[in-house]
Protein backbone atom coordinates (compact mmCIF):
# COMPACT_ATOMS: atom_id res chain seq x y z
CA UNK A 1 0.00 0.00 0.00
CA UNK A 2 3.22 2.38 0.04
CA UNK A 3 4.53 4.40 2.80
CA UNK A 4 2.59 7.59 2.32
CA UNK A 5 -0.46 5.98 2.06
CA UNK A 6 -2.14 4.78 5.19
CA UNK A 7 -5.44 5.81 4.54
CA UNK A 8 -8.30 4.19 2.66
CA UNK A 9 -10.73 7.26 1.78
CA UNK A 10 -13.62 5.32 0.60
CA UNK A 11 -16.30 7.28 -1.47
CA UNK A 12 -20.33 5.99 -1.23
CA UNK A 13 -23.19 6.70 -3.72
CA UNK A 14 -24.70 9.47 -0.65
CA UNK A 15 -24.77 12.94 -2.35
CA UNK A 16 -21.30 14.72 -1.46
CA UNK A 17 -21.13 18.62 -0.37
CA UNK A 18 -19.32 20.63 -2.32
CA UNK A 19 -15.75 21.70 -0.83
CA UNK A 20 -15.67 17.95 0.72
CA UNK A 21 -12.58 17.13 -0.93
CA UNK A 22 -10.73 20.59 -1.58
CA UNK A 23 -8.18 19.89 1.11
CA UNK A 24 -7.72 16.22 1.00
CA UNK A 25 -4.15 15.28 -0.48
CA UNK A 26 -4.76 12.11 -2.31
CA UNK A 27 -1.52 10.97 -2.92
CA UNK A 28 -1.62 9.99 0.68
CA UNK A 29 -5.24 8.48 -0.03
CA UNK A 30 -5.76 4.73 -1.33
CA UNK A 31 -9.42 5.43 -2.52
CA UNK A 32 -12.18 2.51 -3.48
CA UNK A 33 -15.48 3.89 -4.78
CA UNK A 34 -18.36 1.52 -3.61
CA UNK A 35 -21.37 1.36 -7.17
CA UNK A 36 -22.40 4.32 -7.33
CA UNK A 37 -19.85 6.54 -5.70
CA UNK A 38 -17.50 6.64 -8.39
CA UNK A 39 -20.20 8.97 -9.71
CA UNK A 40 -18.88 11.83 -6.88
CA UNK A 41 -15.36 10.70 -7.35
CA UNK A 42 -15.74 12.08 -11.07
CA UNK A 43 -17.38 15.02 -10.24
CA UNK A 44 -14.63 15.68 -8.35
CA UNK A 45 -11.94 14.81 -10.26
CA UNK A 46 -10.89 11.97 -8.06
CA UNK A 47 -9.64 8.47 -9.69
CA UNK A 48 -9.93 6.25 -7.87
CA UNK A 49 -7.39 3.23 -7.14
CA UNK A 50 -10.07 0.40 -6.81
CA UNK A 51 -14.05 0.22 -8.31
CA UNK A 52 -16.26 -2.36 -6.25
CA UNK A 53 -19.60 -3.04 -6.24
CA UNK A 54 -22.39 -4.59 -8.23
CA UNK A 55 -23.01 -1.20 -10.33
CA UNK A 56 -26.55 -0.68 -9.81
CA UNK A 57 -26.46 3.00 -8.98
CA UNK A 58 -23.54 4.34 -10.65
CA UNK A 59 -24.86 6.42 -13.81
CA UNK A 60 -21.43 7.03 -15.79
CA UNK A 61 -19.71 4.40 -17.76
CA UNK A 62 -17.51 2.56 -15.65
CA UNK A 63 -13.33 3.91 -16.70
CA UNK A 64 -10.63 1.45 -18.11
CA UNK A 65 -7.60 0.66 -16.12
CA UNK A 66 -9.08 0.42 -12.66
CA UNK A 67 -9.03 -2.83 -10.78
CA UNK A 68 -12.57 -3.55 -10.68
CA UNK A 69 -14.20 -5.73 -8.17
CA UNK A 70 -17.79 -7.09 -9.30
CA UNK A 71 -20.48 -8.14 -7.20
CA UNK A 72 -23.29 -10.23 -7.64
CA UNK A 73 -26.50 -8.24 -6.62
CA UNK A 74 -27.58 -11.22 -4.37
CA UNK A 75 -25.49 -10.81 -1.69
CA UNK A 76 -25.05 -10.21 2.13
CA UNK A 77 -22.48 -7.06 2.28
CA UNK A 78 -23.80 -3.30 1.13
CA UNK A 79 -21.50 -2.18 -1.26
CA UNK A 80 -19.44 0.40 1.27
CA UNK A 81 -19.27 -2.69 3.55
CA UNK A 82 -17.53 -4.92 1.01
CA UNK A 83 -15.01 -1.72 0.41
CA UNK A 84 -14.22 -1.72 3.94
CA UNK A 85 -13.76 -5.68 3.90
CA UNK A 86 -11.41 -5.15 0.91
CA UNK A 87 -9.62 -1.99 2.65
CA UNK A 88 -8.77 -3.88 5.74
CA UNK A 89 -7.48 -7.27 3.49
CA UNK A 90 -5.12 -4.66 1.83
CA UNK A 91 -3.71 -3.73 4.99
CA UNK A 92 -5.21 -0.70 6.13
CA UNK A 93 -6.45 0.22 9.68
CA UNK A 94 -7.35 3.86 8.98
CA UNK A 95 -10.63 4.73 7.12
CA UNK A 96 -12.84 7.56 5.91
CA UNK A 97 -16.06 7.38 4.65
CA UNK A 98 -17.41 9.63 2.11
CA UNK A 99 -20.70 9.81 0.81
CA UNK A 100 -22.05 7.59 2.92
CA UNK A 101 -25.10 9.61 4.65
CA UNK A 102 -28.49 11.83 3.27
CA UNK A 103 -29.95 10.80 -0.10
CA UNK A 104 -33.14 9.01 -0.35
CA UNK A 105 -32.49 6.46 1.39
CA UNK A 106 -32.21 6.82 4.97
CA UNK A 107 -31.90 2.94 5.31
CA UNK A 108 -28.26 2.89 3.52
CA UNK A 109 -27.34 5.94 6.07
CA UNK A 110 -28.03 3.38 9.16
CA UNK A 111 -26.39 0.74 7.36
CA UNK A 112 -23.34 2.57 7.00
CA UNK A 113 -23.47 4.26 10.56
CA UNK A 114 -22.98 -0.13 11.21
CA UNK A 115 -19.96 0.07 9.38
CA UNK A 116 -18.42 2.38 10.92
CA UNK A 117 -18.97 -0.26 14.23
CA UNK A 118 -17.65 -2.71 12.33
CA UNK A 119 -14.41 -1.00 11.74
CA UNK A 120 -14.19 -0.24 15.78
CA UNK A 121 -14.84 -3.51 16.54
CA UNK A 122 -11.87 -4.27 14.18
CA UNK A 123 -9.68 -1.92 15.86
CA UNK A 124 -9.61 0.82 12.89
CA UNK A 125 -9.86 4.34 13.19
CA UNK A 126 -12.42 5.90 11.18
CA UNK A 127 -15.17 8.71 10.32
CA UNK A 128 -17.76 9.54 8.05
CA UNK A 129 -17.86 12.68 6.90
CA UNK A 130 -20.69 14.45 4.23
CA UNK A 131 -18.64 17.48 3.92
CA UNK A 132 -20.70 19.55 7.17
CA UNK A 133 -20.42 17.20 10.04
CA UNK A 134 -18.19 13.91 11.16
CA UNK A 135 -19.44 11.31 13.06
CA UNK A 136 -17.31 8.77 14.85
CA UNK A 137 -17.92 5.50 16.60
CA UNK A 138 -15.75 4.18 19.84
CA UNK A 139 -16.09 1.29 21.87
CA UNK A 140 -13.48 2.99 24.37
CA UNK A 141 -10.61 5.60 24.05
CA UNK A 142 -10.85 8.94 23.45
CA UNK A 143 -11.83 11.44 21.03
CA UNK A 144 -9.72 15.06 21.14
CA UNK A 145 -11.19 17.72 18.90
CA UNK A 146 -8.73 20.53 18.22
CA UNK A 147 -9.95 24.17 16.64
CA UNK A 148 -13.47 22.77 16.38
CA UNK A 149 -14.50 25.85 18.89
CA UNK A 150 -17.98 25.92 19.02
CA UNK A 151 -19.42 23.27 16.84
CA UNK A 152 -22.40 21.33 17.92
CA UNK A 153 -22.11 17.85 18.98
CA UNK A 154 -23.92 14.90 19.89
CA UNK A 155 -23.40 11.67 21.57
CA UNK A 156 -25.92 8.54 21.59
CA UNK A 157 -25.01 5.02 22.39
CA UNK A 158 -25.60 2.81 19.58
CA UNK A 159 -26.23 -1.15 18.95
CA UNK A 160 -26.35 -1.20 23.14
CA UNK A 161 -28.83 0.18 25.25
CA UNK A 162 -26.52 2.82 27.30
CA UNK A 163 -22.94 3.67 27.04
CA UNK A 164 -21.06 5.82 29.92
CA UNK A 165 -18.99 9.02 28.94
CA UNK A 166 -16.88 11.83 30.21
CA UNK A 167 -16.86 15.12 28.49
CA UNK A 168 -14.19 18.27 28.34
CA UNK A 169 -14.33 21.09 26.77
CA UNK A 170 -17.63 21.10 26.22
CA UNK A 171 -20.73 23.38 27.38
CA UNK A 172 -22.34 20.80 29.07
CA UNK A 173 -19.56 18.43 30.48
CA UNK A 174 -19.93 15.19 31.77
CA UNK A 175 -18.14 13.08 34.03
CA UNK A 176 -18.49 9.23 33.67
CA UNK A 177 -22.10 9.95 33.28
CA UNK A 178 -24.41 6.70 31.50
CA UNK A 179 -26.30 8.37 28.47
CA UNK A 180 -29.07 5.46 27.43
CA UNK A 181 -31.13 5.13 24.41
CA UNK A 182 -34.49 6.15 25.61
CA UNK A 183 -33.41 9.83 26.58
CA UNK A 184 -31.56 11.34 24.29
CA UNK A 185 -29.15 13.39 26.84
CA UNK A 186 -26.50 13.47 24.54
CA UNK A 187 -27.73 15.87 22.15
CA UNK A 188 -26.76 19.62 20.90
CA UNK A 189 -23.64 19.61 23.23
CA UNK A 190 -21.17 22.80 22.40
CA UNK A 191 -17.54 22.43 21.71
CA UNK A 192 -16.60 25.85 24.16
CA UNK A 193 -12.31 25.35 24.26
CA UNK A 194 -9.88 24.50 21.46
CA UNK A 195 -9.51 21.33 22.38
CA UNK A 196 -12.01 19.35 23.38
CA UNK A 197 -12.29 15.18 24.61
CA UNK A 198 -15.17 12.46 24.50
CA UNK A 199 -13.62 9.98 26.73
CA UNK A 200 -15.50 6.48 26.20
CA UNK A 201 -15.58 4.62 29.44
CA UNK A 202 -18.07 1.68 28.36
CA UNK A 203 -20.63 0.94 25.43
CA UNK A 204 -20.44 1.70 21.62
CA UNK A 205 -21.00 6.13 21.28
CA UNK A 206 -21.74 7.51 18.05
CA UNK A 207 -20.54 10.88 18.08
CA UNK A 208 -21.94 13.46 15.63
CA UNK A 209 -20.00 16.91 15.23
CA UNK A 210 -21.10 19.33 13.21
CA UNK A 211 -19.21 22.77 12.43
Amino acid sequence: MGEKRKICAVIGAAPIAPGTFEKLDFSRRFVICADGGYDGAAEYGIVPDLLIGDFDSVRSGLPEGIRTIRLKPEKDDTDLLAAVREGIRLGFREFELYGALGGERIDHSYANLCVLQYLSAQGCRAFISDGRRRVFLMNGGRLTLRGMKGATLSVFPFGCASCNVTYAGLKYPLERATLSSPVPLGVSNEVTDDTAQVTVHSGDALIFVQS
